[in-house]
């Protein structure tokens, strides 16, 4: 009988987790140097965590289970909401803003399709404590800095929710029907929208205002936020995502969307939103999204603002180019009489460059083979005669050429 590995899963094989480790140190070098520090939360977390957050209507997407106390749990579908938690258990004391950041599986149960599994990695940040405009315009540099660095060009869409919120407290006050609208906002289903406003007996002409706030889009920021004012009037809301926009290009920038349709269709969002699309993955072209949100006093903290934003690390593999790490490997070829010495000097050499010695008892020739199917860039010989002389054979198999080195040139060559 063979098992094969569940439905929306992956196995990375070694080539294809050397390209993903090579992503991951460029996005971590880069976040890493805008001050972040890493977290890393339970696998598995309270299901009121999440219910807390986006309602029992999520639990569907879940993978949720009674563990043996009787309690109920999930795998995390999102990293958000555990940091968060983790802030209220553990550093609520810290010095503001405290600036994290983490790169961990997640889980979902939902359909799998390109770009989309059941379990996915996610890297993300997450400034907390500051509302100002400064906290949302480094986020979103610093999600483009880091796109950037692994090569890819993303099509930055942003917009700001304090308008569509202004809208609809005009129409109600439940956050159940609030969130109900923004859904279809976030989803572009706009004759839905409108169908569930009649039913409402929402008024034309705020309908309309609705609606002209939802098509107000340019790459001239300064000229959509000109149009907000004009449906809603001047919001304070507006001075401080203009100034954001101002701090933006001295970040370098420049090239973005300014939309006012982007919802992200989540009730804690309040105020900055944005959206990175990339070309190349179909329908799900969507590889980071985030903004400013609260959360934190939906677990028991203070009403703190945060401003963060998630990466699909799984969908910009799909599209990342950039190579694998291939560290110089050097094969050792011995003897019998000479595999001590071989695996003495393999541990000398190791602290240096990746080694490898024979496993299979293969003989001279066959070392050389498996050395070349490899792709090994060197091979040292270590013969009888080797070590009786004292120099050691090393043979670049790229270009065949073979020198004679004793073991302290050797050490320095590869140091």
């Amino acid at each position: 009988m063979t098992i094969s590995k569940p439905r929306g899963t992956r196995d990375f094989l070694p080539e294809e987790m050397a390209k993903r480790r090579a992503v991951e140190s460029k996005l971590r070098a880069v976040i890493q140097k805008w001050g972040y520090g890493e977290v890393v939360t339970p696998t598995f977390e309270e299901l009121e965590l999440f219910t807390l957050k986006s309602g029992q209507g999520i639990i569907g997407e879940l993978y949720n289970f009674t563990d043996k106390g009787d309690r109920e749990m999930t795998l995390r579908p999102e990293l958000t909401a555990p940091v968060m938690r983790a802030y209220v258990n553990e550093m609520q004391s810290f010095s503001r803003p405290i600036k994290l950041f983490y790169f961990e599986n997640c889980f979902r149960y939902e359909r799998p399709q390109k770009g989309r599994y059941r379990e996915f990695w996610q890297f993300g940040a997450e400034l907390i404590g500051s509302s100002k405009p400064e906290a949302d315009a480094e986020v979103i540099a610093l999600a483009m800095t880091m796109i950037a660095a692994v090569g890819i060009k993303g099509d930055l869409n942003i917009g700001n929710l304090s308008v569509l919120r202004h809208l609809i407290s005009q129409i109600t006050t439940e956050s159940a029907v609030s969130d109900q609208i923004m859904r279809f906002i976030d989803k572009k289903e706009y004759e839905n929208l409108d169908a569930y406003l009649s039913d409402l007996s929402v008024s034309a002409d705020l309908i309309d205002k609705i609606h002209k706030t939802v098509l107000l889009s340019g790459k001239d920021g300064f000229a959509a936020v000109a149009g907000a004012r004009a449906v809603v009037g001047d919001l304070p809301e507006l001075n401080a995502f203009e100034k954001m926009l101002t701090l933006l290009s001295a970040y370098g920038v420049t090239d973005y969307t300014v939309n006012f349709g982007v919802a992200r269709g989540l009730d804690y969002y309040t105020g900055t939103v944005f959206e990175v699309y990339a070309e190349g993955l179909g329908a799900q072209k969507q590889i980071c999204g985030g903004g400013s949100y609260k959360l934190i006093s939906l677990f028991g903290g203070g009403d703190v603002v945060s401003t963060g934003f998630g990466i699909g690390f799984d969908r910009i593999m799909e599209i990342c180019d950039i190579p694998a790490e291939k560290p110089e490997t050097v094969a050792l070829i011995t003897k019998s009489e000479t595999q001590i010495d071989g695996i003495e000097i393999a541990g000398i050499l190791r602290s240096r460059v990746i080694v490898l010695t024979d496993l299979m008892g293969r003989n001279f020739k066959a070392q050389m083979e498996y050395a070349n199917t490899i792709g090994a860039n060197y091979v040292l010989i270590i013969g009888e005669k080797e070590l009786e002389s004292g120099l050691l054979s090393l043979k670049d198999m790229k270009s065949g050429e073979q020198v004679s080195l004793n073991l302290e040139d050797l050490i320095s060559k590869f140091s």
